[in-house]
């Protein structure tokens, strides 16, 4: 099997788009939540919090040809892709036509403004809203098809439109390719532009954070006091490419991918399970031949609702035991669903290079129905550089487990 490295990475969050921006903010506790005064209006909607990434101007990033195609957030992933591939050195490499070099990526569905469009000739049989490449940019693999086309891929294309899994399994799925030899680079993550509609769908589940008065400290996983998530919004791209082919080129790698894992629970579609779940990490861990002993930090999902922390404590507990220490990013962000896991991988490479990482946002009181961890509280903690666990779970009872080394 061929060993799968990190050459390029990037990403857009609502802290910045930057290490440099993002990581001086996560360490001092800094939250991109808000309070959405347009959402005053949606009268059914309890929550008012989210983390929209409103830097992000989309609208004339690419010349009008190129656009007609993305909506924010398969604009969102060629952004990252081309900042990423710009890192790798690979902008302009034979390789990308090559046929040895594909994408795989997702979102948890396209953008949301031209499914309104069809609503409204739905209810009106008008369609002076709709148009050619309507359907391109709401349909559920708009993100790397737009990317495959920008970059005129010629390789292969996975569609990992699931959710809150959709960035690990775009990792995941990209190093499997590559280690089997289907292909030697990938570009791989996920994103989701923001909208009240992806708040409504966890809102109507009571799974919101309403502490509409206080959005800097709303998400707190893991803490006794933690009454539901807030959506974010953002996207992150990898380059994933194999090792020989890297440094013959002359590229750095900036980390390895050493295991990856994916498994369904096959009970609930919304309740997750800490027994499927403990399958996913240890499978992971074999997949990298790897031990709990060789991890140096533990990079949990960990959204902020009642249950999926619980779950997903006692499950992590059963694998690493309780000396590996454990955070969370999305106290920082919020949830923001398919990107998650994508930017938890950039960012979390940036952490194991520096041997620190930053304690989980707004975590002062561990519920005692959650299990004992090691968890990263009230400061940022120096950790080994040796490789980090990054979990996430989604809807339909997806779980998934991605494990990183740094280069040697």
């Amino acid at each position: 099997m061929r060993r799968v490295v990190v050459t390029g990475m990037a990403g857009v969050t609502s802290l910045g788009d930057s290490w440099d921006e993002v990581g001086p903010a996560l360490h001092a506790g800094t939250t991109g939540i808000k309070y959405m005064k347009d959402w005053e209006a949606l009268e059914d909607l309890s929550t008012r919090l989210g983390g929209p990434a409103e830097h992000f101007a989309h609208e004339k990033l690419y010349p009008r040809q190129a656009r007609r195609s993305m909506g924010r957030v398969a604009t969102l992933m060629v952004k990252t892709a081309e900042q990423a591939l710009e890192q790798a050195g690979l902008t302009d490499d034979p390789i990308l036509k090559s046929g040895r070099m594909g994408v795989s990526a997702g979102s948890s569905f396209g953008s949301p403004p031209p499914i309104r469009d069809f609503v409204q000739f739905l209810e009106t049989g008008k369609a002076s809203g709709l148009n050619a490449t309507s359907y391109i940019r709401m349909m559920s693999h708009t993100a790397p098809v737009n990317i495959g086309v920008y970059f005129g891929l010629q390789g292969r294309v996975y569609t990992t439109s699931s959710a809150c899994t959709s960035g690990s399994q775009g990792i995941g799925y990209a190093f499997e390719a590559i280690q089997s030899g289907a292909q030697d680079v990938m570009i791989a993550g996920g994103a989701d532009e923001f909208c009240p509609t992806m708040t409504m769908v966890f809102d109507r589940l009571y799974a919101t954070s309403t502490r509409n008065d206080a959005p800097e400290t709303a998400v707190r996983p893991f803490d006794v006091s933690r009454d539901g998530l807030v959506i974010g919004e953002a996207a992150g791209t990898l380059i994933l490419e194999e090792l020989e082919h890297a440094l013959a080129r002359g590229a750095v790698p900036l980390a390895e991918v050493l295991g990856f894992a994916t498994n369904c629970d096959g009970t609930h579609i919304s309740q997750p399970n800490r027994r499927t779940q403990e399958v996913v990490m240890r499978q992971a861990l074999d997949n990298a031949e790897m031990s709990a002993d060789d991890i140096s930090f533990i990079s949990g999902h960990g959204t902020g609702t009642l249950a999926g922390d619980i779950e997903e404590s006692h499950a992590s507990h059963s694998v690493y035991g309780q000396h590996i220490p454990f955070h969370s990013l999305k106290g920082h962000f919020g949830h923001t669903l398919a990107a998650c896991a994508s930017i938890e991988a950039w960012l979390g490479i940036e952490m194991l290079k520096d041997g620190l990482i930053p304690a989980t946002a707004n975590l002062e009181n561990i519920d005692p129905k959650c299990a004992s961890l090691d968890y990263v509280m009230g400061g940022s903690r120096n950790v080994s550089s040796n490789a980090f666990v990054s979990n996430n779970f989604a809807f339909g009872g997806i779980n998934t487990s991605l494990i990183f080394s740094g280069y040697a």
